[in-house]
Parts: C-alpha cells; sequence; structure tokens
C-alpha cells in the first residue's frame, strides 16, 4: 500500500517541475508585449520604438516617443490609459503564453519619472518619520506605486506596511 501514494507523489512533482521549465521566460513575456504594443501603434498610426528589459521578476516593455508628444493620448490623465493598456497587454500575454504575467508597460518616460517622484516623496516622509519617530502616511496610492514607496522604505531600514481599501489606501511608514 505504502507504494501507491510514492507512485502518485512523483508524477505530481514531475509534473509541477515540468510546468516550471515549461513556462514563458520574462523575456518571451516581453517579446509577446511588445508585438502586441506595435501592432497598437499601426493601428493609430503612432511611432515609438519598443524597448523591453527585465527589472526584478518583471519584464519591462517601454514605448519610446519617436515624435515628442506623440504618444501623450496612450498615457492619459495620471497615466489611468497607461494603467488600462497594462492590463490589455497583460491579458494578451497569458492569452498567448497560458500564464499570468506581471510585465510592467512604460510610454513615453512615464512610470519612470513617476518612479523618480515617488523616490524623492518616499524619501521625504522617511526623513520626516526619523526626525519626529512617528508613524508617516503617505497620500493613497496605486498598487505600482505604493511598491515603489515599500522598496524604497526597506533600502532605508524602515518599515512600511499599506493600510485600508483600495482606493484609498496608503502606505505608512514607521521608525520600527
Amino acid at each position: 500500500m505504502s507504494e501507491t501514494p510514492e507512485t502518485q507523489e512523483s508524477p505530481a512533482v514531475e509534473e509541477s517541475e515540468e510546468s516550471e521549465e515549461s513556462g514563458p521566460t520574462l523575456e518571451e513575456e516581453g517579446d509577446v508585449a511588445a508585438d502586441y504594443l506595435e501592432a497598437l501603434l499601426d493601428i493609430i498610426d503612432a511611432d515609438g520604438d519598443i524597448d523591453i528589459d527585465v527589472e526584478g521578476e518583471r519584464a519591462l516593455v517601454s514605448v519610446i516617443e519617436v515624435n515628442k508628444g506623440e504618444l501623450g493620448h496612450l498615457v492619459g490623465d495620471d497615466g489611468e490609459v497607461l494603467s488600462a493598456l497594462q492590463e490589455l497587454t497583460r491579458l494578451a500575454v497569458a492569452r498567448e503564453t497560458g500564464e499570468r504575467s506581471r510585465l510592467m508597460v512604460d510610454i513615453a518616460g512615464f512610470r519612470a519619472a513617476q518612479r523618480a517622484r515617488l523616490q524623492e516623496d518616499a524619501k521625504a516622509a522617511i526623513s520626516e518619520a526619523q526626525r519626529t519617530a512617528a508613524p508617516v502616511s503617505m497620500r493613497a496610492m496605486n498598487p505600482f506605486e505604493r511598491k515603489v514607496v515599500h522598496d524604497v522604505v526597506a533600502e532605508a531600514g524602515l518599515v512600511s506596511e499599506s493600510e485600508g481599501e483600495e482606493p484609498e489606501r496608503r502606505v505608512v511608514i514607521r521608525v520600527s
């Protein structure tokens, strides 16, 4: 009887190892996303150079403006259109690869500039927390923004956590 459970466990282990090996690489996710975004640019007759990179455990696909200001409508007010395009691109990648994707899309440098602003805001909040030894609550942020802040806080050796419910979820920074 003890042979039956062992026999059943072995194929399960092999299957999970195979599925990890056969899953798409981040570079493959980036390629699929780049093809999707290239087709979108063709449809709207816009020019953009596509750059594929890997940051941490995510593919990053950037659409770089060839003609300044031409892609602003793909970013939208406060990045709302960009967020929607990112979700559509993730769905296209998932459809093609059969796996959920966490890739990031940047258009016209919006996310890069946003990341730099958030890092500065986080540093100011960290300084305040260190100066006052009191918790500092930041403004409500989306998941991308909160992740950037959490990373900066961790680098500084402080503690942060997200509190509240969407869309009012915010980062609170504590000295310890």
